[in-house]
């Protein structure tokens, strides 16, 4: 960085201090019920789409993987870590921080909510992701048929 943008980063930095040095000397009030929701939805959504993905990906190929890729390197088919990409890809699609102070953001309502965001996603994502197990009965169905 060049010195104009050192001193433009250190006045911001400071102003920043600042102001959490001045929150915490104030008594904030709880998230409202919407920013709980916007919470909720916030970790929900990408947690869907991990989910989704990991349960498609894993019924549709994990036998495949798990004989070939994971025989070879000594790991197993869960190995592989989606939910960051998936949090980025939702974070370029235009998925909103929510609107809240540090300390709001680590109250237990807050947390209770992003946690209970975080399984309902991914709860709801597996079942989505469920999708494959649809074309194996039919395999098997030829199978029997072929006897």
């Amino acid at each position: 960085l060049h010195s104009t943008e050192r001193s433009c980063l250190l006045r911001e930095l400071h102003r920043f201090e600042s102001i959490a040095i001045a929150q915490e000397k104030l008594e904030v009030p709880p998230p409202t019920p919407g920013q709980l929701r916007h919470v909720f939805f916030h970790n929900a959504l990408p947690f869907v789409g991990f989910g989704f993905l990991d349960n498609a990906i894993m019924i549709a190929a994990g036998t495949q993987i798990e004989m070939s890729i994971g025989v070879v390197l000594g790991i197993s088919t869960m190995a592989g870590n989606l939910a960051g990409y998936v949090e980025a890809l939702a974070s370029r699609l235009g998925l909103s921080i929510p609107d809240l102070t540090p300390k709001q953001a680590d109250m237990w309502q807050t947390r209770l909510s992003a946690h209970l965001g975080k399984a309902v996603g991914v709860t709801i994502g597996c079942i989505l992701g469920m999708f494959p197990l649809l074309f194996f009965g039919e395999e098997e169905e030829k199978l029997e048929e072929k006897k």
